[in-house]
């Protein structure tokens, strides 16, 4: 089980690499993660809704579905904005980076789970790789480039910490609510926290008219590698599982260098590697 849950994991963490590039390549970032949610909820729908519509789900489940799609759609507003201030290599380490951190700490404090101590060098080694591959200078010489820095600095630690919330929520939430179904709450969530931003862009007919392909891959891939990451849940405990999925950080650093073209190669693939070490650890002895 433990094998599987791992590759349900290293492939979610891909999965989420790519999307992220799609998005980050935008013309306009709120207009394409609405997009985005739009087909995700569509796709998704025939399987998720057969769960949520025959009554199987108790009170107390639908309060933690509630408050997870919530998380979901704080998260999904505060990324749009967070690739529209900052670049992909200095922002995706950071809003990645918080999880690993907390969400352990969450899991063995309010879970009941434990890590051993290869565990807890592994979620060590995955966080100084996210350091590493950070672009942690807040700004450049001029005060607007600082200013601006700073501001992207700040969501990014503002996803983080959504992502260490709806992880935990969605940690809880699949005690009641089957995964496919939680998933595509959350979509539909997404899609209507955007909904009023993307009007306001005024770019949803060049997004689509642009980007249309992409757009319908990423619809599909997105919360399909989320849903792995939710049957991984059922699998494995959460703080074994959730620093593992930032192995797509790695897979983010070498799309950056390769297809972004950006700098920093020799430096980004060392973190990378560091990052590759503490899922090893955290598979095999967490």
């Amino acid at each position: 089980m433990a094998a599987v849950g791992i590759s349900l994991v290293v492939t979610s963490g891909l999965l989420h690499a790519v999307w992220n590039l799609f998005a980050k390549r935008s013309l306009d970032k709120t207009a394409f993660l609405w997009w985005m949610q739009v087909v995700a909820t569509l796709v998704y729908l025939p399987w998720a809704a057969p769960a949520l519509l025959r009554g199987a789900i108790p009170a107390d489940g639908w309060w933690l579905l509630v408050l997870a799609v919530l998380a979901h759609a704080l998260y999904v507003t505060l990324l749009s904005r967070t690739y529209a201030a900052g670049d992909l290599s200095q922002v995706y380490p950071v809003m990645r980076g918080v999880s690993p951190l907390l969400v352990p700490v969450i899991g063995v404090t309010l879970l009941g789970e434990r890590l051993s101590m290869p565990g807890w060098l592994g979620v060590c080694s995955i966080v100084a790789g996210i350091w590493i591959l950070g672009d942690w200078r807040t700004g450049r010489a001029d005060d607007g480039g600082k200013r601006a820095g700073r501001r992207a600095f700040r969501l990014a630690l503002a996803v983080g910490l959504s992502i260490a919330c709806y992880t935990s929520l969605d940690k809880v939430a699949l005690r009641y609510v089957p995964a496919v179904s939680l998933n595509d709450a959350g979509n539909l969530a997404n899609g209507l926290a955007l909904s009023w931003a993307a009007v306001r862009s005024r770019a949803v007919a060049s997004e689509w008219r642009v980007n249309r392909n992409t757009i319908l891959l990423g619809g599909v891939i997105a919360p399909g590698g989320y849903l792995l990451f939710l049957y991984a849940l059922h699998l494995l405990p959460l703080a074994r599982v959730a620093p593992m999925r930032e192995i797509g950080i790695a897979f983010g650093a070498i799309l950056g260098i390769a297809v972004l073209k950006e700098g920093r190669g020799a430096r980004r693939i060392a973190a990378a590697g560091i990052i590759t070490a503490g899922v090893v650890l955290l598979g095999m002895f967490g």
